[in-house]
């Protein structure tokens, strides 16, 4: 019962998180000067009718009513999943522009933690239970020395090399031109060819950070008196490895990973415009040359409630691998 009152305290502290943050999201677009009617009319130089800026501004969702009318209005839409009208892709909805950016980024982002995070995890526990062996001597020097570089820095490096000079990947976007989107072998494979080198980028620059956490949390673990009772017992070598060191010291990491999983929604944004990947980074970036208020309010509430919604389901998993946790807090 404790682990369930924790929860909902958690619940409700994300609700209230949310709704803080869809009033922000609300009001920061309407403390900056003009609207984007106006900047999308200015775009024409007089070329449109005067009453075209009114028929805009409603299209946009601008207007002259209260604060407070409008608030209500916009709440309304957004729980309708209605976004507004984009700028810069005019005139298509947000919704339909971030539906079409989301799946690409899901897709790199979401591959290059889970790799990263999986790998540096794995590497932290080698190199914590063979302390002073090879991986623990250089992998960590070496990680942080390449994970010090600028990510872009390595993404040029490696565009620059695999892509330009030896020609063994594509310089960029994510599919080849002219190849169709559908459910094929030659599609998926054009896809991997296209991501290989923006996840390569990611998984290299975080790499690093995820072994070096691991193996310091992992350290202390092995140095508890529940560790040598198990080993006093007779247990396996794996299952001591695995079963009580690393679950416990997994807890901090499962943090980790879960707050990054909440950014994936927003993109590898230096990485996907190096390689001009179409993701939400990319597009984010769009948005903000074509100062496309909608989209960007439409992209941060999308990322802020994502970011709220995995650190929930983070809480969740740290309840279970560590039960202690309700009591504790």
């Amino acid at each position: 019962m404790s682990g369930l009152r924790f929860l909902a305290r958690r619940l409700a502290f994300y609700g209230a998180t949310a709704a803080v943050a869809i009033v922000i999201n609300f009001v920061l677009p309407r403390l900056m000067p003009g609207d984007p009617a106006t900047a999308l009319v200015a775009r024409f130089r007089g070329r449109l009718a005067p009453e075209t800026l009114a028929s805009l501004r409603a299209a946009f969702g601008a207007s002259d009513a209260p604060l407070a009318e409008q608030f209500l209005r916009w709440l309304g839409d957004i729980l309708r999943g209605d976004l507004g009208v984009s700028l810069s892709a005019y005139p298509l909805p947000v919704v339909d522009v971030i539906a079409g950016a989301l799946p690409w980024t899901i897709f790199l982002a979401g591959t290059s933690l889970v790799t990263s995070f999986v790998c540096g995890t794995l590497l932290g526990i080698h190199a914590a239970w063979f302390r002073g062996g090879v991986v623990d001597r250089l992998l960590p020097g070496v990680l942080t020395l390449w994970g010090s570089f600028p990510y872009f820095w390595v993404a040029m490096l490696l565009l620059y090399v695999l892509g330009f000079q030896w020609g063994l990947f594509p310089l960029g976007y994510a599919t080849s031109e002219g190849q169709p989107v559908e459910f094929s072998f030659a599609f998926a494979v054009d896809v991997i060819r296209h991501a290989a080198l923006p996840i390569a980028t990611i998984v290299l620059a975080s790499l690093g950070g995820w072994m070096i956490a691991m193996r310091n949390v992992m350290v202390t673990v092995l140095g508890t008196e529940m560790v040598t009772l198990a080993r006093a017992k007779g247990l396996s070598t794996r299952r001591i490895m695995f079963a009580y060191a690393a679950r416990n010291a997994l807890v901090p990491q499962v943090t980790g990973f879960g707050m990054a999983l909440g950014f994936v929604v927003g993109g590898s944004l230096l990485t996907e415009v190096v390689f001009a990947y179409p993701g939400q980074g990319y597009l984010l970036v769009q948005a903000v040359r074509a100062q496309d208020y909608p989209l960007l309010q439409g992209i941060f509430l999308v990322l802020t409630l994502a970011v709220l919604t995995a650190n929930f389901f983070v809480d969740v998993l740290v309840v279970w691998l560590d039960p202690r946790t309700p009591e504790a807090r």
